[in-house]
């Protein structure tokens, strides 16, 4: 309500006391043992290490949603203060210029009645303003109107204020909150003022409505987010832990075990390559037991292969050359009985006749064991001394040799080879009812090649392997990829064919 004849200057309400607190910036002392940012780094991922997948994404979510929604809120809030006291200010001082234009002739024909409805029409008009004042020119509140709020205590403080700093337009903190303070001349008012003043309170409440919605919103869409979090760290990590439970099995040597391939994504391209590798795995392991199998038939066969010929290298040395031996000391026993020259002399042709088979013999068992040639000749000269043999003993089968090899290889190539030719041929000779047979040996390319083919009846050499009735096939294997070579068989109706290949460089120096 208004009042017409107030004066300020006969009533006491309080003084403005404007101060400036100053509070002392306390400096924190250095660390004496700063902690330095790599180290940090490290405890940091460490830490976020111990967290499972699902904590991880939701707490990224909840992170994300909290900051992006409390920086929204501020940002609005902070853009819709700056709107509010633009607005304010402009308005103000439109409000001020219009109450001085509508103010003057009441004023100037001193009709207090007229002033005081216009004050309380701004009021009315303009629910932000909190009061207007009428001064004259010694600054005395001739009319006033007062809004919801009524005078309040530092109010003449602040008027005071402003009439010294002869400002049109300030803002002054009071007890009621931050105010807007306008001040315009009035047109032949003798240096009459009008004064009013703008809160923000009201447009204020509002701003922090908005923020209430803005933080109610962030609110939900984090719950929102954290049921969506939850679902996708669901379809993620079900499909990882069914990988991680299979890895486990696959760790307790079941690997019969496969993981689900839940979608045709990253995780599933993943779970379909540990598929594979697990299937790999099992054929390995599956190659690998009948490779063991095959090596311990392989071993006892040469163990008692290994027996059978020194049983026959005995009943040899123990039939024929113990025999001639026995021989060959009666008849020198006989010489030395005999005084007639005639048998003296006949004795003796019969003593070297016998030492002469009986030193063939033993070289003929040399020659089985370890071929001089070999060694003394090389791999060329061993092979088609042992084809001769072949053939001598083997007469049904037409055998054709032919070595390439400008130079000597070394001298366990040269042995690898040559017993696996010799392997080829006597299974050929004993399993195959071949007619013909052709051998070639060659170096090419720092290799040493040996190919053995035949028109017999052929076999299956896997279906062999898995039967366990390719021991001697098995041993030229192993002897092949005992120096880095490799040797394939290729059979049918129309024959077998044998190829071998071992690199003849240092490497094959070094594993053997």
């Amino acid at each position: 309500m208004s009042r017409w004849g107030w004066t300020a200057r006969e009533t006491t309400i309080g003084s403005l006391v404007m101060s400036t607190h100053h509070k002392d910036m306390i400096q924190p002392a250095p660390s004496e043992r700063p902690v330095r940012f790599d180290v940090w780094l490290s405890n940091a991922k460490t830490a976020a290490g111990g967290f499972s997948v699902r904590t991880k994404i939701l707490g990224i979510v909840l992170v994300l949603t909290t900051v992006l929604g409390l920086g929204i809120t501020w940002q609005v809030r902070t853009a819709m203060n700056a709107v509010i006291k633009n607005e304010l200010d402009s308005r103000g001082q439109t409000q001020a210029l219009a109450l001085a234009a509508r103010i003057a002739d009441p004023l100037s024909l001193n009709d207090g009645v007229l002033v005081s409805q216009i004050l309380d029409d701004t009021l009315t008009q303009h629910p932000d303003t909190l009061y207007a004042l009428i001064t004259n020119a010694d600054g005395d509140v001739v009319a006033h109107a007062f809004g919801e709020t009524g005078p309040f205590s530092d109010l003449l403080a602040i008027e005071t204020a402003i009439g010294q700093q002869s400002a049109e337009h300030a803002d002054i903190t009071s007890e009621v909150g931050l105010l807007h303070t306008f001040a315009e001349t009035i047109p032949n008012g003798e240096g009459s003022v009008a004064r009013l003043a703008l809160s923000e309170a009201r447009l204020g409440r509002a701003i922090d409505g908005i923020t209430l919605q803005l933080l109610v919103t962030t609110l939900f869409v984090g719950l929102v987010g954290v049921v969506a979090a939850t679902l996708l760290t669901w379809l993620l990590t079900r499909p990882i832990l069914d990988l991680v439970g299979t890895t486990r099995r696959v760790a307790r040597g079941d690997l019969s075990a496969r993981a689900s391939v839940w979608a045709e994504d990253e995780i599933g391209s993943l779970a379909d390559s540990f598929n594979r590798m697990v299937e790999e795995l099992e054929s390995n392991r599956a190659t690998i037991a009948e490779n063991e199998r095959a090596r311990t038939r392989l071993l006892k066969q040469l163990i008692g292969a290994q027996e059978d010929e020194r049983k026959r290298i005995a009943r040899e040395l123990h039939d024929s050359i113990g025999q001639a031996l026995s021989s060959i000391m009666l008849s020198a026993s006989l010489i030395e009985r005999s005084d007639a020259p005639q048998e003296q002399q006949s004795r003796a042709n019969e003593l070297r006749q016998l030492s002469a088979e009986t030193l063939e013999h033993v070289r003929k068992m040399s020659r089985e064991l370890r071929p001089s040639v070999l060694d003394d000749l090389g791999l060329a000269a061993a092979l088609d001394r042992y084809a001769a043999e072949f053939q001598l003993r083997y007469p049904e089968i037409v055998a054709d040799l032919h070595c390439d090899l400008p130079e000597r290889l070394s001298p366990v190539v040269e042995t690898t080879l040559y017993r696996v030719v010799q392997e080829g041929m006597t299974n050929v000779a004993r399993h195959s009812g071949a007619r013909t047979l052709s051998v070639l040996v060659t170096q090419r390319n720092s290799t040493a090649q040996a190919i053995i083919e035949d028109d017999g009846n052929g076999f299956d050499p896997v279906q062999a392997a898995r039967n366990g009735e390719s021991v001697g096939i098995h041993g030229m294997v192993e002897r092949v990829e005992l120096l880095s070579g490799r040797l394939d068989i290729e059979s049918n109706h129309n024959g077998t064919a044998v190829y071998v290949v071992i690199p003849v460089g240092d490497t094959a120096e070094v594993v053997s």
